[in-house]
């Protein structure tokens, strides 16, 4: 994982940061992000993606436990959110494999199409344990 591009002015500002994900060969198969970073609370916000070449080998859940420990570790956070569809396992998968244990249900707060989304809300603590 690699420092991705810089959203202007936040990297410097440690408001957000954004990674590339990747392969062996240098290309790029999906970003992280560490985002809403709250320097009082010290807490931010992780999203992810990754390219078709990059799903169903683990690479996900990779990409979201690698910055966790530089979350921790180098940016001074505490804690991180993670949020996805409940009718999107494969994500549930994701997360929980990178460490992020399951909080609660968020009604309804995404929207997409028109259609209004429940979320399931994720967490990692800096003193979690850090998932194999």
């Amino acid at each position: 994982m690699r420092e991705y591009a810089e959203i202007p002015g936040r990297w410097t500002n440690g408001s957000a940061y954004s990674f590339a994900v990747v392969n062996a060969d240098g290309v790029v198969s999906g970003n992280v992000a560490v985002g809403a970073v709250n320097r009082v609370h010290g807490t931010g916000w992780v999203s992810y993606w990754t390219t078709s070449a990059g799903r169903g080998r683990g690479v996900a859940t990779r990409a979201c436990a690698a910055p966790a420990d530089w979350a921790f570790e180098d940016a001074g956070l505490f804690r991180l959110e993670l949020g996805h569809r409940v009718n999107n396992p494969v994500s549930c998968r994701v997360t929980s494999g990178a460490g992020f244990g399951v909080e609660g249900l968020q009604r309804q707060k995404l929207v997409y199409d028109g259609v209004r989304h429940d979320v399931e809300l994720h967490a990692r603590l800096a003193s979690d344990p850090v998932p194999v």
